[in-house]
């Protein structure tokens, strides 16, 4: 089996730092282009397609040259884990946490008071002792005077602690990803969908090469000339405008019980259906169908006179936060199950060394992953108590994280295909199923507001999902995973220096009022603003969150069984449990185009008549993410408007 060429690795480090720039720029100074933010980032696959046409450019004039199919793939694995790095799987969420609370700090909020003295020294650049609006914190949101220098100094400490609770965040999930992958891939054949495009552009060209489709190309010229008219557009405003996005409010009455209905965009990616025309019918249905489910009963729940109140921090209502918390625990009962044979291998392997049990192809060796495992979720809890939450929270916390939230994630995204990782609960939510969160304390109230902020509330870039994909391209070329380990190590520690550098540097130069506002004036408060709201004014218990927890759990239960006993039957649970995230609000149109479209073709062509059009939709994927990467370089060095791209 073949490792990790020199060349690659080269390349690939340089890819990283490169789509840093690209990232960090488009994130935070475009701010509405967001290249990292899916699962099946635009940043890395836009580098991956102009890095292949470079790369056939080489072979064409030295065979030699060129990379293997293999290389390629070990570049994309890295670039594709550093963007998730270098945008919303952290660095969108971190910095901005540990000075938001300072700068934005008034006498009327009363953040001084309530959440200043149970902060820890070290988990921030500001003093806690100190006042509002400390230098370090105004120079970061109102951009450092002339000759002032960032105040590196300040941030070592906090960035160096934090760096441990990461990096045993990041080792947990590499931890994770080496103990379901067998399970996953081999006993179960998950399809993985997002890997099939690279996995399509790795593969050597030929006359069957979806390249040399002219289908390929017509999707790709339809996805470029929107979003090229668009770029101009932005430039010269007197061009038209292909637009993009729509709301489904536009066309409803501004009365109740209309009004009820939560955000119901309709966003026109053509990569996104591109991308759901490749999965099972019955699974996009599934996706759609759950979705407008939720707004049925925000319509019903409302003529009906009942409270909508909306669920903490997350865009629905409490009924279908709790509901989806139900089908998560559901789906973790259903995975521990399935996989049970695998994981008694594993237990054996790691508790007395079973040789029969082969783990020589893994990421991690069993036991190093178990036992690694382990140390994450023991280090991660121990660090949180550091910070000041008591020890049942902080197992609560990491331990709802690690093993719920993120594990029913990645099962999404390896089986699903989903292109963004986001629920609709947090850890602390789970508190509510048996007394109010309120009597938690100001001390575990502070430490959750930074943990969830940075990891907790939003998923997005979730870097399991990448070392599962990376693990299963590996096979599709005849990689050793093992070899990958290194070189995703050293992309994720690439992109936090890199990235972080550039997260710092752009917000002290540029002030981070005039940058995107998500990582300075919203993720990094929400947690302070709801916290504080709660701590000295408990509320009664609200029988609410249990009863439509019992209704999820019943729901998934029923769906699960009904799929194991009917193959015909159309509804997935997985479709229930993301259906009242951003995930899918933003997500559920594209979602319904690609089922009309692939049920049409299907049913008129059959399987051929999918094969045929598959071209086409790929070249949607190739067009849109493509453009997206020329204009975010366009936008760095002309420092021209680019379009909007419709994946906020």
């Amino acid at each position: 089996m073949k490792g990790v060429t020199p060349r690659a690795l080269i390349l690939g480090l340089f890819a990283v730092a490169a789509a840093c720039l690209l990232v960090c720029w488009a994130d935070l100074v475009i701010a509405y282009m967001q290249l990292g933010i899916l699962q099946f980032p635009p940043g890395a696959v836009g580098l991956l397609i102009f890095i292949y046409l470079g790369n056939s450019l080489l072979r064409r004039l030295c065979r030699r040259w060129g990379l293997t199919g293999t290389e390629i793939l070990t570049v994309y694995s890295m670039v594709l884990v550093g963007v998730m790095v270098a945008s919303r799987g952290l660095m969108d969420k971190w910095f901005g946490t540990l000075v938001g609370v300072n700068y934005l700090a008034t006498p009327e909020n009363g953040w001084r008071r309530i959440f200043y003295p149970h902060i820890r020294p070290w988990l921030v650049p500001f003093d806690p002792a100190g006042p509002e609006k400390q230098p370090v914190s105004v120079g970061m949101y109102e951009g450092l005077a002339e000759g002032q220098a960032i105040p590196w100094g300040q941030w070592a400490l906090p960035i160096a602690t934090w760096g441990v609770f990461v990096l045993l965040v990041f080792w947990g999930f590499l931890c994770l990803a080496s103990l379901v992958r067998r399970q996953w891939v081999d006993n179960e054949k998950l399809t993985f969908p997002l890997v099939a495009l690279p996995l399509e552009l790795a593969r050597e060209g030929g006359q069957e090469h979806f390249l040399r489709n002219r289908l390929t190309w017509v999707g790709f010229a339809l996805a470029t000339a929107i979003f090229t008219l668009n770029g101009l557009h932005m430039i010269w405003p007197s061009l038209p405008y292909v637009r993009t996005d729509f709301n489904v409010h536009e066309w409803l009455p501004p009365t109740l019980p209309w009004t009820g209905i939560f955000y119901t965009p309709m966003l026109c990616s053509l990569a996104a259906v591109g991308f759901f025309y490749m999965l099972p019918l019955d699974l996009v249905f599934s996706l759609w169908f759950f979705f407008v489910l939720t707004r049925v009963q925000d319509y019903l729940y409302t003529r009906a006179g009942m409270d909508m109140a909306a669920m903490p921090l997350y865009p629905t209502h409490l009924m279908q936060g709790y509901q989806v918390m139900g089908a998560y625990f559901v789906l973790v009962v259903y995975l521990v199950r399935s996989g049970w044979p695998q994981a008694r291998a594993i237990l054996r392997k790691a508790l007395t060394g079973d040789r029969a049990v082969d783990d020589g192809n893994e990421l991690l060796p069993y036991r190093t992953a178990a036992w690694g495992l382990v140390i994450s979720f023991v280090g991660t809890v121990a660090w949180c108590c550091l910070a000041g939450m008591s020890l049942w929270v902080a197992a609560l916390e990491m331990g709802v994280y690690l093993f719920v939230v993120a594990l029913v994630m990645a099962r999404s995204v390896a089986e699903g295909g989903l292109l963004m990782t986001e629920t609709s609960f947090r850890p602390l939510d789970v508190v509510n199923l048996v007394s109010n969160r309120a009597l938690l304390g100001p001390a575990n109230l502070t430490a959750l507001s930074f943990t969830d902020a940075v990891f907790a509330r939003d998923l997005r870039g979730l870097l399991v999902t990448g070392f599962l994909d990376s693990a299963r391209m590996a096979d599709g070329t005849g990689q050793r995973r093992r070899s990958l380990v290194g070189t995703l190590v050293g992309a994720v520690l690439l992109a936090m220096v890199a990235a972080g550098f550039l997260h710092l540097f752009l917000p002290y130069t540029r002030g981070a009022l005039s940058l995107y506002p998500y990582p300075y004036q919203a993720n990094n408060i929400w947690g302070f603003q709801e916290n504080a709201a709660l701590i000295g004014a408990p509320a009664p218990f609200d029988v609410r969150a249990p009863a439509f927890f019992l209704v999820g759990v019943v729901v998934t239960t029923c769906l699960a069984v009904a799929r194991s006993r009917w193959p015909w039957f159309p509804l997935h649970p997985l479709g229930y449990a993301v259906s009242a995230s951003w995930t899918m609000i933003v997500f559920w149109w594209p979602c319904f185009l690609a089922w009309v479209l692939k049920g049409l073709i299907q049913h008129y062509g059959g399987m051929k008549g999918y094969r045929r059009a598959r071209p086409f939709f790929l070249g949607l994927i190739l067009g849109e993410f493509a453009s997206a990467i020329a204009w975010a370089a366009f936008s760095l060095i002309t420092r021209q408007p680019a379009p909007a791209f419709p994946w906020p």
